[in-house]
């Protein structure tokens, strides 16, 4: 391979032309950068003007009707001004009034204070206190033998005289014999329940803690609990033709 010729030994006149060529370029790159620079200075110096909106125009409309015009009065005649100023009083028509029809009035009738004595108290609905012979032939704790592995009806009264409630309940009945359960529990003077409801509580307990072959036990008839051993005591009697002890713990349908 040959040597590259030193700078010396180029002409002139390509000298010339290179270094010519390398100013121009110089400049142009110069001149290029110099206007990016003021382009970005006057940008970052002025911000751009907002654009120009037209200004609206508002123009307030009265849709409202016109008033009408006030017409003129007519001028009264003297007569008419006469009869304006003296109105004629119209005579008064006399009004009926209906005659008023006779009533009779009833005079209210007494009222009666009756006193209530202890021994009717309890019974209020009929039915409740028995007489001797609506009792006659009934069954009671006493009647039967003795030693009985179900008597439903000693067990009753044994627990019924011990009971301070029940004893209290049964206080103003004096004597008598109160039908209590007939199929259902009856109804008592000043009680929101039925069958006195202390009385009612208690033969329900007894029953329902008895043994299940004594509440299947049939019962015939009415049976009286007497609330005393002494002879007259207060005796209570529940029953139908035919019955169990466990009935006492149904409600009664209706």
């Amino acid at each position: 391979m040959g040597r590259t010729a030193p700078d010396d030994a180029t002409p002139p006149a390509a000298r010339r032309r290179a270094t010519g060529r390398r100013l121009v370029g110089a400049a142009f790159s110069l001149a290029v950068h110099l206007g990016v620079l003021i382009f970005l200075a006057a940008a970052l110096r002025s911000p751009p003007a907002p654009a120009a909106t037209a200004p609206m125009v508002v123009e307030l409309v009265d849709l409202r009707p016109p008033a009408p015009a006030a017409q003129p009065k007519p001028t009264p005649t003297p007569a008419a001004a006469v009869a304006e100023a003296e109105p004629v009083a119209a005579a008064p028509v006399p009004v009926k009034t209906p005659a008023r029809p006779a009533v009779a009035r009833r005079s209210p009738a007494p009222i009666r204070t009756a006193s209530l004595a202890a021994s009717d108290a309890v019974a209020d609905e009929p039915g409740n206190a028995l007489s001797e012979a609506q009792i006659a032939g009934a069954a009671s704790a006493d009647s039967g033998p003795a030693g009985r592995p179900c008597d439903m009806a000693r067990r009753l009264q044994s627990a019924l005289r011990k009971d301070a409630l029940v004893q209290a309940a049964v206080a103003s009945a004096a004597g008598k014999a109160i039908m209590v359960w007939d199929g259902d529990w009856v109804r008592n003077r000043g009680e929101d329940g039925k069958g006195l409801a202390a009385v009612r509580e208690a033969i329900t307990w007894e029953v329902a803690f008895a043994p299940q072959a004594c509440r299947a036990e049939p019962v015939h008839g009415l049976v009286l609990i007497s609330m005393g051993e002494a002879q007259g005591s207060t005796r209570l009697a529940l029953g139908l033709e035919a019955w169990r002890w466990a009935d006492l713990l149904k409600p009664r349908p209706g």
